[in-house]
Formats: structure tokens, sequence, C-alpha cells
């Protein structure tokens, strides 16, 4: 069984203005060496651009991501959603009325790099929605606030033989997930254009173990995951966000009988179906560079340990 690309969705964009300078956000390379995908940390510097808006039509972008409680997401062009890549991070974003923080939820093929569709919601807060296209500044955010711990959700169609699994609330940009089964060894999972990582000789029954690990370093380790495709699962573990220390790199979270605030990274007890707080708009206060991973430019950085 293969994965097929989702389709792009229709879009609706707000006309007019003048474009001005395009801006790279330096979002995650996949480096390709007969391994797993490794992703270099990202720039976390200020870029300039433009702002449109658009309005979803269906209920998901190409993130396969539920719509966010607050309504405030960004749609990437190609060279910026990155295959998937950048799905699931947050920018701040300012404009003439101010900033706003959204997160990476949809692609947007006709988008230049620096070019950000927002949605509607997100474009009238920091831009008068009459103008259509604003000039703005924005910026790849670092352990940002999420809604929840991490969430896991099995495509329709999986199996024990197929497995495809999509991670939610992992705030900072991941690099590789890898997955066991009952008594196995952890498999390798690969990426795909539409946001679910897929194992395509499948790993097993269930449940799973989920070892994910971001462009940082930073490792964490979802047990208890069961096939259940359509299934949104919710955990406790949470491998970083809010004003929270970030999860030790290469190292799963401590364990805690109940579910866990946000603020604080721990592993999970048996995942159940649940929906997720609204997202909180303060944002992270974290050093600028974590051991083994440069926050400078994309270009320049240094591999991140996969895990």
């Amino acid at each position: 069984m293969s994965a097929h690309r989702r389709p792009f969705p229709t879009r609706w964009f707000a006309a007019g203005g003048a474009a001005v300078l395009a801006g790279v956000i330096g979002v995650a390379l996949l480096l390709q060496s007969g391994g797993p995908a490794c992703a270099v940390p990202p720039s976390t510097t200020t870029k300039t651009g433009k702002a449109t808006f658009y309005d979803l039509a269906g209920t998901s972008g190409n993130c396969s991501f539920e719509v966010p409680a607050d309504d405030l997401y960004v749609a990437l062009g190609p060279d910026q959603y990155a295959d998937g890549a950048s799905c699931g991070a947050y920018l701040d974003v300012t404009g003439p009325k101010g900033k706003v923080r959204v997160k990476v939820f949809d692609s947007c093929p006709e988008c230049d790099a620096g070019h950000l569709d927002l949605s509607r919601t997100a474009f009238k807060k920091i831009g008068a929605e009459v103008s259509g296209i604003i000039s703005i500044k924005y910026k790849l955010v670092t352990n940002p606030s999420v809604p929840g711990p991490i969430s896991v959700r099995i495509k329709e169609g999986a199996s024990q033989y197929w497995f495809a699994a999509r991670i939610d609330n992992h705030a900072n940009l991941l690099s590789s997930v890898k997955v066991a089964g009952p008594g196995g060894s952890f498999k390798t999972a690969h990426r795909t254009d539409f946001n679910y990582w897929l194992i395509d000789s499948g790993a097993g029954s269930g449940p799973y173990k989920i070892k994910i690990t971001d462009v940082y370093g930073n490792t964490t380790t979802v047990p208890g995951i069961q096939m259940k495709p359509g299934v949104v699962q919710k955990t406790s573990v949470s491998l970083s966000g809010g004003s929270s220390t970030v999860a030790e790199k290469t190292t799963a979270a401590k364990s805690s009988p109940t579910p866990a605030p946000k603020k604080s990274p721990s592993a999970a007890v048996s995942p159940s179906v649940s929906s997720v707080a609204p997202l909180s708009e303060s944002a992270a206060a974290v050093p600028g560079t974590t051991e083994g991973a440069l926050l400078n430019l994309a270009g320049d950085a240094q591999p991140a340990n996969c895990g």
C-alpha cells in the first residue's frame, strides 16, 4: 500500500498592493545520506516579506492538521513548506497593526519565499483586510507555547503491515520519528509532504512506542499508541513548549501518573481521544543555542543528532 499526495485545496487570495522583498525563513533542510532524514537547525533571524490571506476550502490544509482553535495559521510556498518539513512550526509575523503568532498549517503553491498566506483571522490582526496585501516581518519561534501535549493520529488505511502517523504539538521542527511495536526494535519512519510519517513495511499491530526528535536534538518517547486509524490520540508527553525546560537531549521524558501541564515535559500515560486547549499567546524564553544545534543561518548550521 502506498500513500497519495493530498490534493492542494482551492485557495482564495486577497488582491492588490505592491510586492516587497521576499525573505527566506531558513526552514529545516533535509540531508539525505542513505539513512533517515536529519534536519539542519533553521534560521531564527527576522526576515522581511509580504502577506496575503485566504479562506480554507475544506477542513484541513496540506499539513493534515485540524484547524487551530484560534484560527491562526499560515500557508508557505514550496521552498519554505519544504515538502512538509515546516509543518507544525510557529512564526511570529509583524504587520502595520501589530504582531500575530501563526502555525504552519498548509502549502501555497503560488507563493514565493517570503510570501506568507495567512488565515483571514490572522491577517486582520496585523493589517487592514481591505489592503489585501501588506509588508511584514517574520521569524521562526523557538520552543513556542503549544495548545497541549503531543498527539498522534494514525492514518486511515494503516495496519500492522503499513504504518502512518501524524504528530502534532511538537513545537519545534521535527528531524526524525522512529516507531517500535511490542518487543520490537525501533524502525525509522519517513516523512511525506502531507505530514504523515510512514513505515511502508509496517510496525506490527501495536501498541507502539514512538521516538520523536526535533531539529535541536531534543528527544522524547511516546508510549501506548494504539492502531486506531482516524483517531487523535492525546498523550501527556511534551517535547518542548511554553516557558518549559526543553526535554533532555536524546533522553525520554520522566514519567508522571497524571497528564502533565505543558510547562513540564513528561512521559505519557496511555493516550486517549481528546481535544486540546486554545493556543497560548505567550512566547517561550529560551536560550539562543542548544548543545549540538546552532541557531545561525541554515546554510551554516551543523546537523542535529537525529537520535
